[in-house]
């Protein structure tokens, strides 16, 4: 067996029969045993439930009952999203209630309904924020590309699991880059939705008007297989914009006279890899090439909203984990609870004066849109940092994530080539409110002629383990 990298490789193999949910699952489970040590992807593993989800998928092919490309693939969940196999731990010894229900989020029950095969649950950064420390009871989660190096946050298990094939799709969180960094650091495609398309209930909030739930996948083709299943309005999320769940995906969009803004403002200091300009401009030819006219361009209001986003998470944060930072301060890592605590700082005039500028940002990024469709610019213009000595503020003066965040416009991260080490480099690409298809497409059609996002570590391989032997 090939092992499949993409969903749309494994819904293709399932389909002819070139082999069994179950050995699909098979597959993804023994690179999971062979290489979790050293990445620290799975918080926990759903091995009993999965393997019977797989089952059921088998079966239901066999019928000809066929609920679309997700039916038994398998997906990983980060551990700040419910599912009813286990509680929500959130990789923080913080205890909550709420944390310890089971049962599915929304995007998870959609997952279900679909057919796809649910893992387990991965590793994220201390309640989607604090630093991982390796005195924590949680794995530190390590790059595929190089161990030594961390897999970027805080959907962090989701991007490493992927690159990794320890299951084929995963659903992250994106606050303020929580998909879009990992994404970047471990060389796959992931998508920050539009703010309210996605439901965000059953997910423990780090920024309740900022948070989005998302998918991180092989390719942009596949993210779009994901979120046109995650998608859609849901009562119990009151962010969740009125667009009716089940509804398909639109076609994919011609992109005849479309424009791209090309955002170099980042590309110059010395957070900035060099080889990281030579990819980045090489990317922006490349989907010249298509017809693409490009405009120069420069991010209105790019440190204002990028400042007003991070006043905003953090007071939100503040806010949500205010009554256990009083009663249960030690069950905090230090780097969480600092951030949290910093957010207690924070006035409720910074806080309002934050939305205003949130609001008056949308606006100049909209009257942008009327000019340009899309906007490309870097994710992070440096490579995953090492995991001895992390400095997260370090880290954060090279990405440049909050700004499409607080605006809540949809935002995908690329592959675009790599470092002379060999590690990963990303770009990012923006579109106006809830054009996420568009976005996808976009995207799509620039991997239909490049192959970073299908490239795998060269210690990882791409055949699979075979769990039978």
């Amino acid at each position: 067996m090939d092992a499949p990298i993409t969903i749309a490789e494994a819904a293709a193999g399932l389909r002819s029969r070139t082999y069994s949910a179950v050995e699909l699952l098979a597959s993804c489970t023994a690179r999971a045993d062979a290489l979790d040590a050293s990445l620290g992807v799975y918080i926990a593993r759903f091995d009993e439930a999965a393997t019977a989800a797989a089952r059921a998928a088998d079966r239901a092919f066999a019928v000809g009952e066929d609920r679309g490309q997700l039916q038994g693939v398998p997906i990983g969940v980060k551990d700040i999203i419910r599912t009813e196999e286990a509680a929500t731990t959130g990789n923080t010894t913080v205890v909550n209630p709420a944390w310890e229900v089971c049962e599915d989020a929304t995007v998870v029950a959609r997952l279900r309904e679909a057919g796809a095969v649910v893992t387990g649950k991965l590793t994220t950064m201390e309640l989607a924020i604090g630093v991982p420390d390796e005195t924590e009871p949680f794995p530190y989660p390590r790059n595929p590309w190089d161990t030594t190096r961390w897999a970027g946050g805080s959907s962090s298990g989701s991007a490493s699991g992927v690159a990794a094939g320890m299951f084929l799709g995963a659903l992250g969180s994106d606050t303020g880059g929580s998909i879009r960094l990992p994404a970047t650091y471990c060389g796959i495609t992931g998508h920050k939705p539009t703010f309210g398309l996605v439901p965000k209930d059953g997910v423990i909030p780090l920024g309740n008007s900022m948070d989005v739930v998302g998918p991180l996948a092989r390719t942009a083709a596949d993210a779009r297989t994901l979120l046109g299943v995650i998608r859609g309005h849901a009562p119990a999320d009151a962010c969740s914009a009125p667009i009716a769940a089940g509804a398909p995906m639109p076609a994919p969009s011609s992109i005849d006279g479309l424009t791209l803004g090309v955002d170099r403002s980042h590309l110059d200091g010395d957070a900035v890899d060099p080889a990281f300009r030579d990819a980045f401009e090489a990317a922006v030819e490349q989907l010249a090439g298509h017809g693409l006219a490009l405009v120069d361009v420069s991010s209105p209001m790019y440190d204002e909203v990028t400042a007003a986003s991070i006043i905003t998470w953090n007071s939100e944060a503040y806010a949500y984990h205010r009554r256990a930072l009083r009663e249960q301060p030690g069950r905090f890592g230090a780097s969480a609870r600092a951030v949290f605590m910093n957010g207690g700082l924070i006035g409720a005039g910074d806080y309002i004066q934050a939305q205003k500028v949130r609001r008056l940002g949308r606006e100049r990024v909209a009257r942008l849109f009327d000019e340009v469709d899309l906007i490309i610019g870097p994710t992070a213009t440096g490579v995953a940092p090492r995991v001895e000595g992390l400095d997260f503020a370090q880290v954060a003066a090279s990405v440049y994530t909050n700004y499409w965040s607080g605006l809540g416009n949809p935002a995908v991260n690329i592959p675009i080539g790599f470092s002379a080490e060999g590690l990963p480099f990303g770009c990012q690409l923006a579109a106006p409110a809830f054009a996420d298809a568009l976005l996808l497409d976009v995207a799509e059609l620039y991997q239909r002629d490049t192959d970073f996002h299908l490239r795998r570590p060269a210690s990882l391989g791409r055949e699979p383990l075979d769990a039978t032997r």
